[in-house]
């Protein structure tokens, strides 16, 4: 009897200091922040890791489409920039390399009629409706001439081109498209040429 009672004071105290024990542990990992949970296998230190990181990315998402809005913008100011300045690191891909560089050169130390078209078009056209028959006759003849004239320029600067460019870079290392880049740019008022010309009348390069 008295063996019996020894012992069940003693199961007592080892179940009161289990649950002593489970008390503490679930304070400390209230603490911590993470409840306990009975029957759950504690997590993986790369799970915990990846779940520390999801919320971060997500949160993040509006600020990395913020930078990337504002690292255009300030491509397109360098790019418009060069523009101006003829810079070649920022310029548009059509643009760049030492040919083309070349191609700009040639065409905007000339002078040509190319360049005037679009405005002769454009006096022709309102000046058509202002004349007489026989007169717009006359005009119309003119605007042919001056179509055929342009023509007959762009295929003789792209040929210049073509041989200046042979004989800087080499023959076979001309870049395709050059004497179309030419012959673009020579239809091109001066003053609103992009990228800006670097060279005055007269100055061709070497």
């Amino acid at each position: 009897m008295l063996g019996f009672r020894k012992k069940s004071q003693t199961d007592i105290s080892a179940q009161e200091a289990a649950a002593s024990r489970e008390a503490d542990e679930a304070a400390a990992a209230q603490r911590r922040g993470t409840p306990e949970k009975k029957g759950v296998p504690t997590p993986k230190r790369r799970h915990q890791e990846a779940a520390r990181r999801r919320p971060l990315v997500h949160n993040n998402r509006k600020a990395a489409r913020a930078s990337q809005r504002k690292a255009m913008q300030e491509q397109r100011a360098k790019m418009r920039q060069a523009m101006e300045t003829g810079e070649e690191r920022y310029l548009p891909a059509r643009d760049r390399g030492p040919q083309k560089r070349w191609v700009r050169d040639y065409v905007d130390a000339r002078h040509g009629i190319g360049e005037w078209l679009l405005i002769l078009v454009l006096v022709f056209l309102f000046a058509s409706f202002l004349l007489t028959d026989e007169t717009r006759a006359l005009t119309s003849y003119l605007l042919f001439i001056l179509m055929i004239a342009v023509f007959t320029e762009l295929f003789w600067v792209g040929r210049k081109v073509r041989r200046g460019l042979e004989a800087k870079f080499g023959v076979g290392n001309v870049e395709k498209g050059s004497r179309f880049y030419a012959a673009m740019r020579a239809l091109q008022m001066r003053r609103l040429r992009l990228p800006k010309p670097m060279v005055n009348r007269g100055e061709f390069p070497s």
